[in-house]
């Protein structure tokens, strides 16, 4: 404990460091203890000239200062002398560390890397077959903290099996514990990260980027994940590119500006640059020399937070960077602990005693550590008190302490097993450890890594350096603060990244070339929508589905026929009641003057018996209308045509009996005359609707109607029909009534009526001229009508041809037994006066001189 004194003239000292001796802040980077630790630490940074141009193994100079690499050491420095003041941990035993530059260089890190291997109190290490028994100076190692670093010391230290836990190497190779088994890490793999980048891609809709990264191990495999994650997103990589490490020479710079000019001539407005601290300063010394657009920038955690990138002139002229850091516990008594530490080596008294306690081995060796470190003020470090890779480093030195614990089997008195741990033990313990650090509980899974949130960050500038705000959180899955993000345009939009533009709403993409985010937008047709908005081509309907055009759904198809509700089918049923009406007038008149000479020469029982057939036929309209079933579709076509068989069959006893009393001679007509009447007449009718049954019977078992449902005659409904199977039967069903009628009209047509008596064969030639044209008609009509509508052609032919027999042959004679009684004698209607007897004989001298 300091005297208040003494800790005031050392603060003063540190405030003013240009009036006192150098800080002693280098001889604190050890401290002896029961089990030693290993640090690595960018303490300082080596002039590139020197590093690249070395022709002889000799130790590069670090001349420049990195304020992160040491408060990383001062964080480590933090967690060892809390382990040591606890007494759960262990109990007993003190932890002590020793800590080294690695000057962010392989070549650099190589030798304290040896160092930590030699035997302790010694800097030699001897060959053995076997190194089980093999005791070096340190237990573990913390750090490197870059990957490029982590690749050389991991398989170093794999060798040995001494645990190695870096706080900031984050490559995806380091997972693999085939290559190196003792390696872990308290950062998560640079596959989180880019699953978290990729995450933010595709919720801002930036589908059409460039991915960059530096030209080695770190940059190549992170654009290789990002490769795979993008592809499985549908964002398309317009150019792909390494970004050549600084060098001196000319061919350099020149890859860099081509990296550039192709980025810009792809026209993207966001750009994934998964480089380390050197490539990234080259990439954008050389952007803003050059004067190029603004752009999104989403950065690794290599150099989101690099001093070097940061503080580059014109930094801010690049656009708008956003990039994604692990979140770890906040240390809040870090920033007291280096102030404490930083008054204490400003103490010359206190440095003194640090000289005479601490004779360092190796400083013949790898030279006076961090001597920079002696010339700092408060003021040079207080920007990185808080880092994210400080808890990092402190949770580190937690695993490796928790580790030695569960390997001594340490408990609230001490820890039992006093053999000192080998390295390889202490690994044994370090596989899938939980452990606890600042208030969190970590665990490393069977990789080696740890799982932790990223917070989004966004450069804001304040001044000649950005600050780090958060504006999201990744978890799994990204959540961002869309309002708390300031873009690099004009208005403060965010920026467009598309090759093509969205597609509306029911088109699909026709891809242009070879990236699937360059596309035309193409319609979908009916009977086809958009599935998603990623779809490249349109997804069909099923059969019972219909769809508009640029749809995104499909919807169900409802059935489709002659409802009985449609308006045709209404107008065809007031139609139906009038013809019903008529028919059942006209048969109620003639039963009620059965015996009258008109029913008589009508025909009588026949005349009613036509009139019920054509009541029958009305009827047989109703089969039509409704839904279709397989009984209608048999029973339509016999049930209209058989009554109307039996009526036509009537009206051509009628008509081939007039045409016998008038074209015949007497002698003939006579005797024909009994063969139209009576039994025999009933006879001619049965006859005549047992060909038609047959007809019909051949037409139903030889090509029968069936059912069918259409589901692509009508764009929106599944037409459901009788389907005619041969349109030949189907006429010739029409056959028997087609003839019987082309006889009454041929039987009627020519005869002349003769003078005081009714003409009969008038009425029979109109009612057979209404039949051939409803029915004439009906075939074209037929054809040409939509199929729904088919059915009410049918009815309506029917409907027709039954008032046109109607009005033509019954209704005249209903009129005459109604209105005209006075003629209803035999005389006018049978012909039985004097007067028709003279006719006749006339008729017969007459055709005899015609013979003559």
């Amino acid at each position: 404990m300091l005297g208040p004194a003494v800790l005031g003239l050392s603060l003063w000292a540190l405030l003013h460091p240009g009036t006192g001796a150098p800080l002693c802040l280098s001889q604190q980077l050890r401290m002896k203890g029961d089990y030693m630790l290993g640090g690595l630490f960018p303490l300082g940074e080596a002039e590139e000239a020197g590093i690249r141009s070395r022709t002889r193994p000799s130790s590069p100079v670090c001349t420049r200062f990195s304020s992160n690499g040491l408060l990383w050491a001062l964080a480590m420095k933090m967690a060892v002398e809390e382990i040591n003041n606890k007494s759960d941990l262990l109990p007993g035993l003190r932890l002590g560390y020793d800590l080294f530059d690695t000057c962010s260089e392989p070549v650099v890190a190589m030798k304290p890397s040896l160092m930590f291997l030699a035997r302790a109190d010694s800097r030699d290490i001897a060959a053995y077959c076997n190194y089980t028994q093999y005791q070096p100076r340190v237990l573990a190692v913390i750090g490197p903290h870059s990957s490029e670093l982590a690749l050389v010391t991991g398989k170093f230290f794999s060798f040995f099996l001494m645990p190695q836990v870096s706080y900031g190497a984050s490559m995806e190779l380091l997972s693999a514990r085939e290559t190196f088994p003792s390696f872990f890490r308290t950062v998560p793999s640079d596959r989180v990260q880019l699953t978290a980048a990729a995450e933010l891609l595709q919720q801002f809709g930036w589908n059409w980027v460039a991915a960059l990264g530096s030209d080695d191990e770190y940059g190549r495999q992170g654009l290789s994940i990002f490769s795979a994650l993008a592809a499985a997103r549908g964002i398309c990589i317009a150019h792909e590119g390494l970004v050549p490490l600084p060098r001196a020479d000319d061919l350099r710079l020149g890859k860099v500006q081509d990296v550039l000019h192709q980025v810009n001539q792809s026209n993207v407005q966001v750009v994934l640059l998964f480089a380390s601290v050197h490539a990234a300063h080259a990439l954008f010394n050389y952007s803003i020399s050059s004067r190029l657009s603004p752009k999104v920038w989403v950065a690794s955690e290599a150099w989101l937070t690099s001093d070097l990138v940061m503080g580059l002139p014109g930094m801010a002229q690049v656009g708008t960077v956003l990039g994604f850091l692990q979140r770890g516990a906040q240390l809040h008594e870090f920033s007291q602990y280096v102030k404490t530490h930083l008054a204490l080596a400003a103490d010359p008294a206190f440095c003194a005693t640090l000289g005479k306690r601490e004779q360092v081995l190796e400083e013949d060796v790898v030279g006076q550590r961090c001597p920079q470190c002696d010339c700092i003020t408060l003021q040079n470090v207080s920007a990185g008190l808080n880092h994210h890779q400080t808890f990092s480093v402190y949770a580190a030195v937690y695993s490796v302490a928790q580790a030695l614990h569960n390997t001594l089997q340490c408990n609230a008195s001490g820890c039992p097993t006093q053999d000192p741990v080998k390295p390889w033990q202490l690994l044994e313990n370090m596989y899938n450890l939980t452990f606890h650090a600042g208030g969190l509980t970590l665990r490393f899974n069977s990789s080696g890594n740890v799982d932790m949130e990223y917070d989004l960050k966004l450069w804001v500038w304040q001044g000649s350096v950005p600050k780090l705000h958060n504006v999201g959180r990744f978890n799994g899955s990204l959540w961002t603060e869309h309002l708390k993000i300031r873009w690099h345009t004009l208005d403060n939009q965010k920026p467009v990244s598309q090759c093509s533009q969205q597609c509306q709403e029911g088109q699909v993409r026709r891809v242009k070339g070879f990236h699937s985010c360059c596309y035309d937008c193409v319609d979908c047709k009916a009977g086809s929508y958009r599935h998603s908005p990623d779809d490249l081509a349109c997804t069909f309907c099923r059969q019972d589905e219909w769809s508009p055009e640029r749809s995104t759904r499909c919807f169900r198809r409802r059935y489709r026929f002659l409802a009985w509700g449609e308006p045709a089918v209404l107008l065809l049923l007031l139609l139906l009641s009038l013809a019903l009406g008529l028919v059942l007038a006209a048969l109620g008149l003639f039963i009620r003057h059965r015996d009258s000479p008109l029913v008589q020469a009508s025909g009588g029982p026949l005349a009613c018996f036509g009139l019920v057939c054509l009541g029958l036929v009305c009827l047989s309209v109703l089969l039509f209308p409704g839904q279709p079933s397989p009984a209608r579709c048999l029973a339509q076509q016999p049930l209209s045509h058989l009554p109307l068989t039996g009526c036509l069959s009537t009206l051509f006893l009628q008509a081939a009996e007039i045409f016998v009393e008038s074209e015949l001679p007497l002698s003939w007509a006579d005797r024909l005359s009994g063969c139209l009447r009576g039994p025999w007449a009933w006879l001619v009718v049965l006859l005549a609707m047992l060909v038609e049954a047959a007809l019909c019977t051949w037409y139903l078992v030889a090509f029968p109607p069936e059912v069918v449902t259409d589901w692509r005659m009508l764009p929106k409904e599944a037409l459901v029909h009788c389907r005619t199977r041969s349109w030949v039967s189907f006429g010739l069903a029409h056959a028997t009534n087609a003839t019987l009628a082309f006889l009454c009209f041929l039987g009627t047509f020519l005869v002349q009526s003769q003078p005081g008596r009714y003409n009969r064969a008038r009425g029979l030639t109109f009612a057979m001229l209404a039949y051939f044209i409803t029915w004439v008609s009906f075939v074209p009509l037929l054809a040409n009508v939509q199929v729904v509508f088919r059915p009410a052609v049918h009815m309506g032919a029917l409907l027709l041809c039954v008032l046109g027999i109607l009005a033509a042959f019954h209704l005249p004679r209903c009129y005459q037994l109604m209105q005209q009684p006075g003629l209803n004698t035999p005389e006018f209607f049978l012909g039985g006066g004097p007067g028709d007897a003279q006719g006749r004989n006339d008729g017969d001298t007459g055709n005899q001189g015609k013979h003559e």
